[in-house]
């Protein structure tokens, strides 16, 4: 019984680790997405982040381990405190995976808009 017990818990962790996280599981919670934006402008203490928030300070924390996993944020301890630091950079296989979609919105958003100008345009002769 002992082997197999020992046997589950290393089968568990080889899963877990080959199971890495990965940018697009960070961004999938709104709180998550709400964190970035709060650290998008400096590196805030783990109580500075969940000050902003209504949920508990035990519910930060896993979403901030979570962040911290995917690679979108360190965190520096100081002292006492940990401080959060968004990694931009890796924020960059969303903005990848975003900007075909991007471009799609942006021609049919121009070609709307030219579209509303020829209709101005035959308002105005009509009158």
């Amino acid at each position: 019984m002992r082997n197999r017990s020992i046997t589950h818990k290393f089968v568990t962790e080889q899963l877990h680790d080959n199971m890495r996280r990965d940018v697009f599981q960070a961004i999938a919670d709104p709180v998550r997405r709400d964190i970035i934006g709060l650290l998008a402008n400096d590196a805030l203490t783990v109580n500075a982040v969940a000050e902003n928030f209504e949920i508990s300070r035990p519910a930060i924390s896993k979403h901030i381990r979570i962040l911290n996993e995917c690679g979108v944020i360190v965190i520096n301890q100081k002292g006492r405190e940990r401080y959060c630091k968004l990694l931009p950079q890796n924020l960059t296989p969303v903005a990848d995976w975003v900007e075909p979609y991007r471009r799609l919105w942006e021609e049919k958003l121009d070609s709307f808009e030219q579209y509303l100008a020829k209709i101005q345009t035959k308002n105005k002769a009509n009158e």
